[in-house]
């Protein structure tokens, strides 16, 4: 698998944070993956507010457009990928780049929400440890 992480970061254009300060905490968490046996193929984040309007902002789809670009990797594989996300937005963005989708309910969103879901994931899972347990087990496709 080729595994990307795609994130909206607007705490950089409020001010938040730097890019600086971003980049810093990626390469702690990429150096941390990576201690533990784990690899990460590519990280794109959109650091623009919503009221900006840009293509990469999920759930937009251009981030995963850019990772398919810069790692040449054909549209076409996008039928076997998963989105895996902890909110609708995420279910969204999945949708948006016909990718299948898994909610993981280790962040905003909890089953209980459901109803008020705009769209519905192609499956859920406990948390990102359960959910590629479930891709990996070829359960899902």
């Amino acid at each position: 698998f080729k595994i990307f992480i795609v994130s909206n970061q607007a705490g950089v254009s409020k001010g938040i944070y730097s890019k600086s300060t971003l980049n810093e905490i990626t390469q702690y968490m990429l150096k941390k993956i990576q201690d533990y046996g784990g690899k990460i193929d590519g990280v794109y984040y959109c650091t623009h507010e919503d009221r900006h309007n840009c293509l990469c902002r999920k759930p937009k789809a251009g981030l995963l457009d850019k990772a398919l670009k810069d790692n040449h990797i054909a549209k076409k594989w996008l039928k076997n990928a998963f989105f895996i996300g902890d909110s609708v937005r995420d279910v969204m963005t999945a949708k948006a780049a016909g990718v299948k989708s898994i909610l993981i309910f280790s962040g905003k969103e909890k089953p209980g929400n459901k109803d008020n879901w705009q769209v519905k994931p192609d499956y859920t899972a406990k948390d990102l440890f359960s959910a590629a347990k479930l891709i990996i087990s070829g359960k899902i496709r």
